[in-house]
């Protein structure tokens, strides 16, 4: 993976430094942090690819360095390191915008391809799209390729524009897909997330209570829960 720059933000030295030479044994660019402070000033003057931080850490934690790093950039895939594994956690850093999570200790060709999974999820070639890119559902206009969903409400002239995340919009165009149709929890979590699991399923949840929020504007729309199923994108005025 030449040229993807990844913050690794760990306050075991060894450990951070073992991590460190073999993820740059398989070609990436990393650069080092071992608190969260110096990750924040690090992720601040410098451009990134992906943020790998620990959790447990001292002067800043791992949750209030994502935070931070969200505040300067919805996009950048972040991948939490914790000796925890307890769900409170798991679910805390995927509301703060995870893209995965990793519990040590850890299989080091685990981690890496994981990493290659959350990259190549926020990289999609909008280029190699064959299917439809543009939908329009009640009030609303989504084009993917930009990520952008308007609220155009009939006879206003007034329309809200609404920057999506990489995850909200993949997990839009899919619900637009199969709209009015059931979408099982399994084929959104495969298709986008690459695996149905635990921690995926916590991360879906997330984005879907995310898309709720930015569709509740009109009262045609609604993602509902279709017990022991999935969800469904409904257009209740079609």
């Amino acid at each position: 993976m030449e040229g993807i720059k990844i913050l690794l933000v760990e306050d075991d030295h060894n450990f951070g430094d073992v991590l460190k030479s073999y993820l740059e044994m398989h070609d990436y660019d990393i650069t080092l942090a071992t608190n969260g402070q110096e990750g924040l000033k690090t992720f601040k003057n410098e451009s990134f690819d992906l943020c790998i931080l620990d959790v447990m850490m001292p002067k800043m934690d791992g949750f209030s360095l994502a935070r931070e790093i969200r505040n300067r950039d919805q996009n950048i895939p972040i991948v939490f390191l914790t000796a925890k594994n307890m769900k409170e956690d798991i679910v805390r850093g995927f509301k703060l915008g995870a893209d995965d999570y990793v519990s040590k200790p850890f299989n080091s060709e685990e981690l890496l391809v994981r990493i290659q999974a959350v990259l190549k999820r926020s990289r999609v070639d909008f280029s190699t799209q064959e299917d439809q890119n543009e939908y329009e559902f009640g009030n609303f206009h989504f084009d993917f390729p930009v990520r952008l969903l308007t609220y155009k409400p009939n006879g206003k002239e007034q329309h809200d524009k609404i920057k999506l995340s990489p995850k909200e919009s993949e997990l839009l165009k899919l619900f637009c897909k199969n709209k009015n149709k059931v979408l099982s929890r399994s084929q959104a979590l495969k298709e986008i997330w690459g695996e149905d699991s635990y921690f995926t399923a916590r991360s879906m949840d997330v984005f879907i209570t995310k898309l709720r929020k930015h569709l509740k504007i009109d009262d045609t729309i609604e993602i509902v829960n279709i017990h022991g199923n999935g969800f469904q994108l409904l257009e209740k005025n079609e």
